[in-house]
């Protein structure tokens, strides 16, 4: 489980870039690259990390399911994840 600091962080990087993303791409289309450079450094989508929806952990983790593999794999073992079935040939 990741620490609660660190989930937190990266939610409020997620509520800036929404925040800033209509004027970075006036920016981006002016060629304005001082006034880019002026715009908080954490409203850039690029620093926004995929994190599990449960555990928050930050490596591992897949997009189409938001899941890390471990959850991923706990919850496919469980039958919750559905269309997802161990591989055996």
């Amino acid at each position: 489980m990741a620490r609660r600091s660190i989930i937190a962080r990266n939610e409020k990087r997620i509520r800036l870039a929404e925040k800033y993303a209509k004027k970075r791409e006036e920016l981006k289309e002016a060629g304005d690259m001082v006034g880019l450079q002026k715009l908080p450094r954490n409203s850039s989508p690029v620093r926004i990390r995929q994190r599990c929806l449960v555990t928050g952990r930050g490596r591992g983790v897949y997009r189409k399911f938001g899941l890390c593999r471990n959850m991923f794999r706990l919850l496919a073992l469980d039958g919750k994840i559905p269309g997802i079935r161990k591989a055996s040939w």
